[in-house]
């Protein structure tokens, strides 16, 4: 694979997770982060909801970070030298997960294996892959609790409830638009100035919409992009990218088999 400017849109600390597999295939891999994850906007309401867990029979984790961010809040004190407080997470509550960065964050929350459910190997690490999973149990009169940002998609929530469960949601962070530092400009103006020459990685319709914030009238028919599930690739295609392929999951070697497929493509 030759070298190729690519810019990684995730949120920063994942993106820089993300830079040093990216490089060692041999791409000249850039963060630009385009999501600002904030604190949860009503910490109240988080540790409220934390109260309800032990009657939950779900509590479904939307990303890593709605992991992360919900454990800071956990009832159990925290070890000073740890950056996520350990969990005495119920045996009698699942913990779902849409892929594998959320399933580890959760272990490294504390929480059992044998309580994470996510979606079957075989399905695509999103709410409906989950779905395959959950659908074959009983949820009439069980109690679910979502954990996201301030929004996000309902479908899961809407499947549970019609299998007769009531589900809740709770807030653990904020989705915010970037402010860029001088770096990440730089990146960006690279990018504006030679389309042709960067593919951009897009995990979230939000960053492609806060992307077209910050360059307002910007052209990216000549841009290409690699985006992690369809509706995403959707919302890269309405931003104007005249290429976008779809990876097969959100992990890096989906992404970077992906990447590989863009290329191979005629310009």
């Amino acid at each position: 694979m030759p070298a190729l400017r690519v810019i990684v849109t995730r949120p920063r600390d994942q993106a820089q997770a993300w830079l040093p597999a990216l490089r060692a295939s041999g791409l000249d891999a850039q963060a630009l982060p385009l999501i600002e994850i904030a604190p949860a906007p009503d910490v109240a309401a988080v540790r409220q909801a934390w109260a309800g867990v032990p009657g939950c029979a779900l509590v479904m984790f939307v990303s890593a970070h709605a992991v992360q961010q919900f454990f800071l809040h956990s009832p159990v004190p925290a070890d000073p030298g740890a950056s996520v407080p350990p969990a005495r997470w119920p045996s009698g509550t699942l913990a779902g997960s849409t892929g594998a960065g959320t399933s580890a964050a959760l272990q490294a929350a504390g929480v059992p294996p044998g309580c994470i459910v996510e979606p079957p190997a075989t399905a695509r690490a999103d709410s409906e892959g989950l779905w395959q999973t959950l659908q074959a149990r009983d949820w009439r009169a069980t109690q679910v609790l979502v954990v996201r940002g301030e929004q996000g998609r309902d479908w899961l929530a809407e499947a549970l409830a019609a299998a007769g469960a009531s589900v809740r949601f709770v807030a653990a962070y904020a989705r915010r638009a970037p402010v860029l530092a001088e770096d990440a400009r730089a990146v960006l103006a690279a990018a504006l100035d030679q389309p042709a020459g960067h593919a951009w990685i897009f995990s979230s319709a939000e960053a492609a919409q806060h992307l077209a914030a910050l360059a307002p009238g910007a052209a990216w028919r000549d841009s290409r992009a690699v985006a992690t599930h369809p509706r995403i690739a959707q919302a890269v295609r309405d931003a104007g990218f005249g290429r976008v392929e779809e990876a097969a999951g959100a992990q890096v070697p989906a992404v970077l088999a992906a990447l590989a497929r863009l290329q191979s493509e005629p310009s």
